[in-house]
Parts: C-alpha cells; sequence; structure tokens
C-alpha cells in the first residue's frame, strides 16, 4: 500500500500486514496513475481479532458495499460498536491509530478513499474555517450523506486515466465535507445574545413534541423573527429549525434504539405529524429509514 508520494501520507502503512486482512481488487494509483486521490475497493476476510490500524494524515472515508458484520474499534479508550453494512459511510480520523475487531458472516466488501491533508486543509483556507475539527466531521459524516456515498461509489468505478478526474473528484469531496460537516468557528456574539440563544434551544427541547414556528421562538425570547434567525445562526451554525430538526431527529433515533414503541408512537412524540413526516425527514438527516436505523 505505500506509494511514492508527495501529497498522501501512507508512510504509516509500511510495516501493516495487508494481505493478512484483505484482498486489493483496484488501486486507482497502480490503476489508473491518480495523483490526487488514493481510491481502492477491497475484499475484507470475514473475521479478525485486534487488527491494528496506523495513525495517518489524509482523510480516510470508508463505504461498505458488501458484507455484515458487528464492528468494534477502540481508540485510546473504551471499545465502541457499529454495524458495518452496506451504505454505513464512515470518515477516519486523521493521526487517530484504531485497533479494530469484528465477526461477520460472509466476505466483506468495501471502497476506500485517502483525501491527502494538504487538499482538505487549503480548500478549508479557502473556506475561511481555519483549524477543522476532523472529529466532528467524522461524528457528523457517521449519521449519513448520500451524496458523498455516491461520491465515493463513483469515484470506485471510475476508470479515467490521468490525475485530471482524481484532482477534479479531491476537491470536490474536500469542499463537500467541509461544507457540509465541518462548522466554522462562530463569531462571539454579545453575552445577551448569547443567553437568548441557549433560552431558545432549552424552548425547543421542552416543547420538542409541540408544533413549533419561528415566531413561537421569537416571542419566547423576545427577538424579532429576523433577529432569533441571524443571531441563532451565528451561534449554532445552523438555522433554528435545521436545529429544531435535528434535535427531534436525535430523540427518535434514541426512542429507536431504546424502546420497541411503533414508528407511529415515536412520530408524535418527536413533533412529527405523521410516521410519513418522521420517515422523510429521518432519511434526509441520517441517510436512512427508522425501520432501517432500528434493525442496523
Amino acid at each position: 500500500m505505500v506509494f511514492d508520494s508527495v501529497r498522501l501520507d501512507l508512510q504509516p502503512y509500511a510495516g501493516f500486514d495487508m494481505d493478512r486482512y484483505v484482498r486489493r481488487t483496484h488501486c486507482s494509483w497502480a490503476d489508473l496513475g491518480w495523483q490526487s486521490l488514493l481510491v481502492q475497493r477491497f475484499e475484507h476476510v470475514p473475521r479478525v481479532e485486534d487488527m491494528a490500524l496506523p495513525a495517518a494524515a489524509d482523510l480516510h472515508l470508508i463505504l461498505p458495499v458488501g458484507g455484515r458484520a458487528v464492528m468494534e474499534t477502540r481508540s485510546g479508550g473504551r471499545w465502541s460498536r457499529h454495524t458495518w453494512l452496506p451504505g454505513r459511510l464512515e470518515l477516519g480520523i486523521p493521526d487517530r491509530p484504531v485497533v479494530r475487531r469484528y465477526r461477520g458472516d460472509d466476505p466483506l466488501r468495501s471502497v476506500q478513499v485517502h483525501i491527502p491533508r494538504g487538499t482538505v486543509e487549503r480548500t478549508a483556507e479557502h473556506l475561511g474555517i481555519g483549524a477543522v475539527d476532523y472529529a466532528g466531521m467524522a461524528a457528523s459524516v457517521a449519521t449519513g450523506d448520500p451524496l458523498i456515498e455516491e461520491a465515493v461509489r463513483a469515484v470506485g468505478a471510475a476508470d479515467e486515466i490521468g490525475d485530471l478526474y482524481a484532482e477534479s473528484a479531491a476537491a470536490f469531496l474536500a469542499v463537500h465535507l467541509l461544507s457540509r460537516h465541518s462548522r466554522p468557528p462562530a463569531q462571539k456574539a454579545p453575552e445577551r445574545e448569547d443567553a437568548r440563544v441557549r433560552a431558545a434551544i432549552a424552548f425547543m427541547r421542552d416543547r420538542l413534541a409541540e408544533p413549533l414556528t419561528l415566531a413561537d421562538l421569537a416571542d419566547e425570547v423576545y427577538l424579532s423573527v429576523f433577529h432569533l434567525v441571524r443571531v441563532f445562526s451565528r451561534a449554532t451554525g445552523e438555522t433554528p429549525h435545521r436545529f429544531l430538526t435535528r434535535l427531534r431527529i436525535e430523540k427518535a433515533q434514541r426512542l429507536l434504539l431504546d424502546t420497541d414503541l411503533p414508528v407511529a408512537q415515536i412520530a408524535p412524540l418527536c413533533g412529527f405529524a405523521s410516521p410519513g413526516a418522521l420517515s422523510t425527514a429521518f432519511l434526509r438527516h441520517t441517510g436512512m429509514r427508522p425501520s432501517a436505523y432500528r434493525n442496523s
């Protein structure tokens, strides 16, 4: 897996015994001559114990496209668990080594994309983001992004020889990840406005099951609707509507995992007018239907 690249940080993989865990079926570096983006397709063995993955600087997108397994990951602390299943996108956090173990019934398949760290950070500078919160980006990506999923599938199937396609794809992926999954540092708002934003969020949490309008929120914190939207977006990086919807989706996620309530009962508890409205919003925010999320 180690190539002589001035753009990609692959040297940490020099001692990694890749053949023990995967069979590589495609490599954009070797097969297409790409230098700005590394895309690989793998077939994974169905069971692994304590696979130590090295820390590399680049962004590493992993898209399962075949198989299913219970995946356990440890990164410095305790083990965390998630289900490997097709379409469940993951972003490896740069400079963070991890240990993994998993058991699946069938061989697993994936498309994996490495975006050079330099490409991401230059893009962040152009966007005015500054320091990138990669851990926050990884957490956001884990909630789902159908556009990135399709982009990874597309570059995994591309056969364009030469670097122009790769450079364009790397730029698109970097811009989208930073725009969609990395919040720019919020400008410090006056303390009084911060207090009103906190009050608006508390009001949202208290009334998640009720229909809320911007006017309701603005009246609660004694602001005009225009002023509320402006200060709320500046303090949180989101509009009040998007923030409220995210709170409702997060509550729905907890109820789906922690209770046996049907979706028809969960919807009104989270402020959705119908199961269909919950399902539509849930798919848009997580990339999955509520039933699929519960089963995963």
